[in-house]
């Protein structure tokens, strides 16, 4: 592969001016999330209606000025989808919501298997077994308690994202822990629906996990990125 395969995408700002407007808006997602979260830990849902859907758009906004590829930032956007689906409490937006975090995590999955940001990279198979008991021994485990209509879209998804956060471990550790905790925060949403005894404001460590999968899911495939074209540069 040329150096030229690796070229920072056409949409992205011009490196000095991408600095100065990655911080600015890396702290506005700081902000947003603070602000989302400290709503949460306050029972004000004005606060988190207001600040959740600034989320991802505020972090697709940064990792455009690291250079980001499409995937990255479509995986984001069906993010934000999902969030802006789960302001609603009715089961089809549930669904909905669900779907959307589905494309999102398909668009990771091809993501992680392109060359240009696998690298030498790999998964560790050990690893794999252990999220392959976890799926089937939380699927099992909650099947019961869930209602009739969403057993079978619950399951199906959970297939998908557990078998993205196996992957996203190849990009390194800042990607790894990004997709463990993006399993473990929609593990305690389906603990939720599944009518299970709940932590103190459930909704706050829904979304603390979630904030931060996301971030180190993105952060970590744009670093991975970067490292790669380096060294094809070198080669």
């Amino acid at each position: 592969m040329s150096a030229a395969g690796t070229r920072t995408p056409s949409w992205a700002p011009r490196p000095a001016a991408a600095g100065r407007t990655g911080r600015l808006l890396l702290a506005a997602f700081g902000a947003a999330a603070a602000a989302d979260l400290g709503s949460l830990l306050a029972g004000w849902h004005l606060g988190h209606v207001l600040a959740k859907p600034l989320l991802m758009p505020l972090l697709v906004a940064y990792v455009i000025t690291r250079g980001a590829p499409r995937l990255l930032v479509a995986a984001l956007l069906f993010g934000w989808g999902g969030d802006l689906a789960l302001l609603f409490d009715a089961e089809p937006a549930f669904l909905i919501g669900m779907g959307s975090f589905a494309l999102g995590h398909v668009c990771y999955l091809v993501l992680f298997g392109k060359r240009s940001l696998f690298g030498r990279g790999a998964t560790n198979p050990a690893l794999g077994g252990a999220y392959a008991l976890a799926l089937v021994g939380t699927v099992a485990l909650l099947w019961p308690d869930l209602p009739a209509g969403l057993r079978i879209p619950v399951a199906g998804y959970s297939l998908l994202l557990t078998a993205m956060a196996y992957r996203s471990s190849a990009l390194g550790r800042a990607a790894g822990a990004g997709g463990a905790l993006f399993l473990l925060s929609d593990t305690l949403i389906a603990t939720g629906v599944a009518e299970w005894p709940q932590l103190p404001r459930p909704d706050f460590w829904i979304m603390a996990t979630y904030l931060a999968a996301q971030y180190l899911l993105a952060t970590g495939a744009i670093t991975r990125e970067q490292a790669y074209g380096r060294e094809v540069i070198q080669d």
